[in-house]
């Protein structure tokens, strides 16, 4: 049996395993203080500028990433599609990644099929993947199960140097299944853990992220995704332990952030 306890952002998360289950999952306050925002003149470099929306046309798209040279977003987030055209727009532009979802939007799709799609999109030019988890899988409490899936994303990502969000669709799931999906996806080798895909039941919440930051730690990333269109909202989900925002009204919430600044 293994008991891991992580504290973070005012949580402490606790998780018991025991042959490879999830027995228990405890939440309680922790005596660590939030780290300082960001400064609001650097927010658009924690900043995923996402059109995901399957009516996206390729106008739009290159719209998408003019504004991300233009505001040096940490990527730009679409739909595995027009990956290849956003690679190409670019392909001279250092600091602005090239991100696409698997298994989007719903994670019902098998793991080698996730893993062929990160193939794809990578070898279109990805350098990130958002995958969705099997989220029928990890309420069936196949954690087994949830784990292969992540890994084969994982093992095709990180093979190729590309890096790996796993959404939880935090939404959906109970305290003690959000606990266990963050683990798994840490046990997995993903880089980060995401609140959302933006079409579930809800989208971020502080609260979820706070969660999420204390069951993971410091050394893996959080992205919170889903409503977040002002910088506000985008500043709260820092304090409350992101690293990375997933959002549509980028160039919004930068404008907010210098009239701060």
């Amino acid at each position: 049996m293994e008991t891991i306890v992580s504290e973070s952002h005012g949580l402490r998360a606790q998780t018991v395993f025991a042959d490879g289950d999830v027995l228990t999952a405890r939440v309680a306050p922790a005596e660590t203080e939030a780290e300082a925002p960001t400064d609001p003149k650097d927010i658009a470099r924690w900043i995923d500028h996402t059109l995901l929306k399957p009516e996206a046309t390729t106008q739009q798209i290159v719209q998408l990433c003019n504004e991300a040279r233009e505001y040096h977003f940490a990527s730009v987030c679409i739909n595995p599609w027009y990956v290849r055209l956003a690679a190409d727009l670019l392909s001279d532009v250092d600091d602005v990644e090239v991100c696409t979802v698997v298994g989007f939007p719903l994670g019902a799709t098998l793991p080698q099929v996730k893993a062929y799609e990160t193939w794809q999109a990578i070898a279109d030019g990805a350098t990130e993947i958002d995958m969705v988890i099997n989220i029928g899988a990890l309420k069936s409490k196949r954690y087994d199960a949830v784990a292969r899936d992540i890994h084969a994303v994982v093992q095709v990502a990180h093979a190729a140097n590309a890096i790996v969000k796993v959404i939880i669709e935090a939404a959906a799931l109970t305290q003690e299944e959000k606990v266990a999906a963050c683990l798994l996806a840490q046990q997995a080798g993903a880089d980060f853990v995401k609140t959302s895909t933006g079409f579930g039941p809800g989208g971020a919440t502080e609260e979820d992220v706070a969660l999420m930051r204390a069951v993971v730690g410091p050394e893996m990333g959080v992205k919170a995704a889903g409503g977040i269109r002002s910088y506000a909202k985008a500043l709260a989900m820092i304090e409350a332990g992101a690293n990375r925002i997933g959002a549509s009204a980028g160039v919004k919430i930068v404008a907010e952030a210098r009239q701060q600044a």
